[in-house]
């Protein structure tokens, strides 16, 4: 029952916090809190300055900011609380400046939550034969048209700063597998060097995060301030003509003063701006939507968090190496890159155990792009806080469906007159609606509702996974947990 103990007492402790500090210190751009552990396991959270997440987490992909198939309001429904964008595709298409100017990628997706965005090394060094890697950085020709760009840790920095997602991650060369040891640790070093200029140029410019300026980052927008204070009480107001002023602070008129609890700022000419912490908008059962401070409420000040990436390729010593170099670099959190790249389950776990008694107890470990529902538990029985795979939602669009009797290929005759739920152990909309045989006639059919309600299944199958891992740890069960686990997916060590 120890983490049952620490649970209660990090709960008490959370609770001390709120009393005794004064409010601005709950706007820190990042902070990261351990709850309970289970063994290796841990449960926490950490705080953006678009919201909370709770740990262990699996994040969606939303690679050109969106998930495949799903509106940002079924990813609420679903419980999602973190999603990455990739740098690289939204470089392209529709351009940093164009998101930046609409107020970064939560206003421009309509999402208030947080957001990580990867630094588009892996999709750079993918494109294999349309790229040149050079100390400087990497010249690569768009898939899109051939056009020719280049990426460098300082431009790669620029464009996620551009982009304004709350965690950042430094450029880095994801080294290919298979690879010698002298091209590990060659790619080793230059990211290791990569990482300090991406880091030099993230403190020289993390104030041109685009939630500030003009505008007052509220709730998903950067909502417009009335350039003229109320003769009556001094202040500004928040004019709702705006569209998504108006869907976020109900029905009051244009201009009208905002009520209830109330944060300040200043806007460019000095003037203070009041604005509500709280959401007003209703759910089904008339209450807030949320009445997280975080969430909607982006205090002037708060910067991105850049987290660091360990590479080494698939050697050991490496791994290690590049773990211990990397923390020398002061950073709000670290991930583990280069793996799952074609390389034998067992030597991922591998890799990740010789990375991480070197990475800090107290700051996140994000381990990128994993993996089948299976894997990520046992990921997460290594220590790791948080994951993310195109796996759920590409497998979806394929009818490669994930359930508690192990993985269903909709798409097979032997579905055709099957009346039963996906997954009778699953609480998703897709399994309390929807037959087999009704899901296997849309995918046979090809129709796009097929896509769209196998990625939601996938993903509710992963978050639900995760909340149970979450779970366990905090009961102290997660050992009992694990033993559970069996690997229907993919085999496991």
């Amino acid at each position: 029952m120890q983490g049952s103990k620490c649970g209660v007492l990090c709960a008490y402790v959370s609770l001390w916090r709120m009393l005794t500090f004064p409010l601005q210190s709950f706007f820190m751009s990042f902070r990261f809190e351990i709850e309970a552990t289970d063994g290796k396991a841990r449960a926490g959270r950490f705080f953006t300055p678009h919201g909370a997440v709770q740990t262990p987490v699996f994040m969606p992909v939303g690679t050109l900011g969106t998930v495949k198939g799903v509106s940002q309001d079924v990813l609420e429904e679903l419980g999602v609380e973190i999603l990455l964008n990739n740098t690289y595709h939204l470089y392209l298409r529709p351009g940093v400046e164009m998101v930046r100017s609409l107020g970064g990628v939560q206003k421009f997706m309509a999402w208030d939550k947080p957001i990580l965005t990867d630094s588009g090394g892996f999709q750079v060094f993918s494109l294999s034969d349309l790229r040149k890697v050079t100390e400087e950085g990497v010249a690569f020709r768009s898939h899109l048209d051939g056009s020719s760009h280049m990426f460098t840790p300082e431009s790669a920095i620029a464009a996620e700063i551009g982009l304004g997602a709350d965690i950042i991650m430094a450029f880095d060369e994801c080294t290919e597998h298979p690879a010698d040891y002298a091209r590990s640790r060659g790619s080793m070093e230059m990211t290791l060097r990569w990482l300090q200029r991406s880091k030099d140029y993230f403190e020289a410019h993390k104030e041109e995060v685009p939630w500030f300026g003009r505008q007052l980052s509220v709730a998903s927008g950067q909502l417009p301030v009335n350039s003229k204070p109320d003769p009556s009480t001094g202040k500004r107001t928040v004019p709702l003509q705006d569209r998504n002023a108006g869907d976020r602070w109900g029905d009051r008129g244009p201009s009208t003063p905002v009520a209830g609890a109330a944060a300040s700022a200043q806007d460019d000419n000095g003037g203070e701006i009041y604005a509500p912490i709280l959401s007003q908008k209703k759910g089904k059962d008339g209450a807030p939507r949320s009445s997280s401070p975080l969430r909607n409420y982006v205090e002037p000040g708060q910067t991105q968090a850049l987290f660091g990436i360990v590479q080494g390729g698939m050697y050991p010593d490496l791994r290690r190496e590049s773990a211990q170099r990397t923390v020398e670099i002061d950073l709000p959190g670290y991930a583990i890159g280069g793996l799952s790249v074609g390389e034998p389950r067992p030597l991922t776990y591998e890799m990740v155990d010789a990375a991480m008694p070197y990475l800090p107890a107290d700051k996140p470990r994000y381990l990128m792009g994993v993996g089948t529902p299976e894997e990520i538990v046992h990921y997460v029985a290594q220590g790791v806080d948080m994951m993310d795979c195109v796996l759920p939602t590409r497998a979806a669009r394929h009818g490669l469906l994930f359930t508690s009797e192990g993985k269903i290929s909709i798409k097979t005759a032997r579905y055709a007159k099957d009346d039963g739920p996906l997954d009778p152990k699953c609480g998703c909309k897709v399994c309390g609606r929807y037959s087999r045989a009704y899901l296997r006639h849309l995918y046979a059919s090809n129709e796009l509702l097929a896509q769209v309600l196998n990625t939601v299944h996938n993903l509710a199958y992963y978050l639900d996974t995760m909340k149970a891992v979450r779970q366990a740890i905090l009961l102290g069960e997660f050992a009992t947990f694990l033993s559970g686990v069996r690997p229907p997916h993919l085999s496991v060590p």
